[in-house]
């Protein structure tokens, strides 16, 4: 009898990253491999990679649009997770309603299914604080939700789906609604990067009014909640936010940022255009994930800011 032709995959629990290319993917990527785990990404074709560079693991350009190219990869690779976290319309200059609907909602749609088909172990969906709208008291998972944008409304059609998907199959999945997550690998035009350069350069920051508010979360403690798949393997449809459960004005991050970067900065206020999603309330109720998942950040914006600094003085080009 001929000798079977071995797997030449390793025996580790295998993760399959959309999104991978992305601020919380990239970094989402690099905490999994330092964990043992057999990582491979999904990137869109068009994305830019430069924040895989380097790393030794298994990448795929896939436009997840197409349902039967994603069944094909989770054929392919077999995953024992999913790590979902491919987005449109995150940043204010994607504003493209029909990319933001086909990303967040049929190529959700589509990674559901194949999930379903392969039996993973685990799915774990990327949702948005945005699903909520305009609130005038912190967001608990069990409000009613009143999206306000395409984006908005997008996300919450792809929460909806992971929460059906999961219900009628049995195939356990869970969704956090991400807050304003920052750190390590952030889109450099973003306000946190931007406004550590500036600050460090001494020059003056152009802000949006002083009293918007943001609940702003590292993304290193996101990364905890979103890559314990054994805490939350059980997971049917459950719904957790992640943030820090804090609320800031820009004038708090301000004086954080003053604080974590030991310097002074001169402010321009309301030079910057109100963005859609700008509120003066923006605070997420973390107590369930505290409860069931005994998950809590590990920092405070301060804290985050400075480590934050501390990891661009390391990568001068991000």
């Amino acid at each position: 009898m001929p000798w079977a032709t071995p797997d030449p995959r390793p025996v580790a629990e295998r993760v399959l990253v959309t999104g991978a290319a992305g601020f919380i993917g990239a970094g989402a990527v690099r905490r999994l491999l330092d964990r043992g785990f057999a990582v491979e990404a999904v990137v869109h074709p068009h994305s830019d990679r430069w924040r895989l560079r380097g790393l030794p693991f298994p990448i795929h350009a896939l436009d997840l649009t197409d349902a039967a190219a994603v069944r094909r990869l989770f054929r392919e690779v077999r995953p024992d997770y999913v790590l979902h976290l491919a987005a449109h319309g995150t940043y204010h200059w994607q504003e493209d309603a029909r990319a933001i609907l086909e990303t967040n909602v049929l190529a959700s749609y589509h990674v559901f299914q194949a999930a379903v088909g392969a039996s993973v172990r685990l799915l774990v969906n990327a949702g948005s604080s945005s699903e909520y709208g305009y609130r005038d008291q912190p967001m608990r998972e069990a409000d009613r939700i009143e999206p306000n944008s395409v984006y908005s409304v997008a996300k919450a059609a792809q929460t909806h789906l992971c929460r059906l998907v999961s219900a009628q199959t049995g195939c356990p999945m869970v969704t956090f609604r991400l807050f304003s997550v920052y750190g390590p690998w952030e889109e450099p035009r973003r306000l946190v990067p931007t406004a550590i350069r500036r600050a460090r350069a001494g020059e003056t920051l152009d802000m949006v009014g002083p009293d918007t508010a943001r609940d702003f979360v590292y993304v290193e403690d996101v990364l905890d909640a979103l890559t314990d798949f054994a805490r939350i393997a059980d997971g049917r449809g459950e719904i957790f936010n992640l943030g820090s459960g804090t609320q800031t004005t820009m004038r708090d991050f301000v004086g954080a940022l003053e604080t974590a970067l030991e310097t002074r900065t001169e402010v321009r206020w309301s030079t910057l255009p109100p963005r859609r999603w700008d509120a003066l309330r923006w605070q997420a109720d973390v107590s369930k994930a505290r409860l069931l998942l005994g998950w809590a950040p590990r920092h405070d914006l301060v804290a985050g800011l400075a480590a934050t600094a501390r990891w661009m003085d390391g990568h001068a080009g991000a």
